[in-house]
């Protein structure tokens, strides 16, 4: 026989020394603390058969182009193939490999334990070889739900629990792969029923953004060590939505529409974020592009903030990547592959050098708008954080504008933040500024190259007083040039079957004109949209 596989030579672990703030959860590699970045990844399609190592590749050089480094596989899936941990060797995603237990309780009786040992001695055998494997971890949400009694039947179930996933799950892991970090549950502070949620160690699944009803501006209350899921849903684009659709059915609360939508209540959960933050969409094709911006908006608010405490947190990896059929859900690339607006703005604030921006507004004031003494406090404090082993000198400049676009107040600074390392700047304080008028813009240039860039406004986006931007796109070779007479938000560039894939996309620009390259697509029939254009018109047949 020949055995042949190609392997990696490093060390992988989670520290998890005592700090300040209580508990380190941190990838290793080779003595360096990594801020993991990346999605939880799930079965790609409800049929395994119709995977395939080509489409596998593809979905994970789509996490590599945005700048992802680690991606878990979540333990109420399945085992991947071999093909998914070549690629992810290849592409440098760690991954976290649940075992195969999720979001239930089991029983454990000799056979099932013999069952157990005997699937997962098979899986160790066939993964360990793979650089890319950062650790196992026993199962999902089980240990946090045990603990809450929500899932327990009969006592004997938490018994079971521990003897499986403290001692027999370990023993195996320990006698095939002995070096490989272990972890008994995600969430968990670590095992035995001990805070399996804890913000000041462990993992944390975070989702009171979402499930709890909670504004984006919540995800700031919190310094978690390590957040393995935390998530915000959004429809696909209608190109797909036509794929099991009738014209009849592109409603959002039509039968198709709520089958293809597996979380109960979820079509109104976003409708109700949707009335928070924007105007009411004009139409169907509307509602599913403001859905994307309001998922893009409320991830990013999350992953900015846990990459400005760098070193507090060390892992912002949100729910979820990818979807198992063509559904509304969670997910950053639909079925069909399509990126949704989350997707490119992962590849922003995923940056390995990223500048953002921690404001004080309207969705900041605990105040109720509608209260008579409601003034919120108007400020800005940038920040930037290099996932970098170099120190990284850029140029930083931020201004305040019109909705025009036009410059009111502008400030620049050169800057140098140390390797692997987050840097905070001065808070300006803007206590003048009309919020419904005026914005700011930020931007990070090196090498003559603005490498990290957005904006941000005071006032919720539904108030703000945009101007026609009147967009417009010329196309130069491989190369798109969108052109704006405003300030225009979550600018969208589409083709007729929304298969166009762009170097950037749904992004904030100021007036002028900003260039991105065409990656994929054909790029004629292009039409551009942003968030000044939602409400603007009247509802249209999808």
């Amino acid at each position: 026989d020949v055995w042949e596989k190609r392997i990696g030579l490093r060390t992988l672990t989670v520290c998890r020394d005592p700090d300040a703030w209580g508990e380190q959860f941190a990838l290793c590699v080779n003595g360096v603390k990594v801020f993991a970045m990346g999605a939880n990844y799930i079965p790609e399609d409800h049929l395994l058969g119709r995977t395939s190592a080509a489409r596998t590749r593809r979905l994970l050089a789509d996490c590599r182009d945005a700048h992802f480094n680690c991606v878990r596989v979540w333990g109420g899936g399945c085992y991947p193939e071999d093909w998914f941990y070549d690629a992810c060797d290849e592409f440098g995603l760690l991954v976290w490999q649940d075992c195969m237990f999720a979001c239930g309780m089991y029983e454990l009786t000799p056979e099932f334990e013999e069952n157990v040992r005997a699937e997962l001695a098979d899986n160790i055998r066939r993964l360990r070889h793979h650089a890319s494997l950062a650790l196992w971890c026993g199962n999902n949400e089980m240990e946090m739900f045990t603990q809450s009694r929500a899932w327990v039947d009969r006592e004997a179930q938490v018994r079971d629990y521990l003897f499986l996933f403290e001692r027999v799950i370990p023993e195996v892991v320990r006698a095939l792969d002995p070096d490989r970090f272990y972890w008994p549950a995600s969430p968990s502070s670590g095992g035995a029923f001990d805070e399996p949620n804890a913000p000041d160690r462990g993992d944390v699944h975070y989702w009171e953004v979402w499930h709890g009803d909670q504004p984006f501006s919540a995800y700031r209350q919190f310094y978690f060590r390590f957040v393995s899921e935390f998530g915000f849903q959004s429809f696909p684009c209608l190109s797909t939505v036509k794929t099991f659709t009738e014209p009849q059915d592109r409603n959002i609360f039509s039968y198709v529409m709520e089958r293809h939508q597996r979380n109960g209540r979820a079509n109104g959960k976003i409708l109700s974020y949707l009335q928070q933050t924007y105007r009411y969409p004009g139409g169907f094709d509307e509602l599913l592009y403001a859905s994307q911006m309001l998922q893009a908006d409320a991830i990013r608010y999350g992953v900015e903030h846990f990459r400005r405490n760098r070193g507090r947190c060390m892992g912002a990896v949100y729910w979820q990547l990818n979807d198992c059929w063509p559904v509304a859900s969670w997910s950053s690339i639909d079925y069909t592959g399509r990126w949704k607006a989350l997707h490119y703005a992962a590849k922003r604030f995923f940056a390995p050098v990223l500048l953002s921006c921690e404001e004080e507004g309207w969705l900041t004031e605990p105040t109720p708008m509608n209260w008579q003494h409601f003034a919120p406090r108007k400020s800005i404090r940038l920040n930037l954080s290099n996932e970098t082993r170099c120190p990284q000198t850029v140029t930083v400049r931020w201004a305040v504008r019109r909705n025009t676009g036009a410059a009111l107040r502008e400030s620049e600074q050169t800057v140098t933040v140390p390797p692997l390392s987050a840097l905070w700047l001065d808070r300006v304080e803007l206590p003048d500024l009309d919020e419904q008028r005026e914005y700011i813009s930020y931007e990070a240039e090196q090498a003559g190259a603005v490498i990290s860039q957005g904006t941000v406004l005071l006032s919720l986006p539904k108030y703000f007083h945009y101007r026609d931007p009147h967009l417009r796109c010329t196309v130069d070779g491989d190369r798109l040039t969108v052109t704006a007479d405003a300030y225009a938000r979550g600018v969208e560039i589409r083709n007729a079957d929304e298969t166009l894939r762009l170097s950037d996309n749904y992004f904030d620009m100021n007036a002028g004109s900003r260039t991105v390259r065409i990656l994929a697509g054909d790029a004629t029939a292009l039409r551009c949209r942003s968030v000044y254009d939602i409400g603007r018109q009247p509802p249209a047949d999808p």
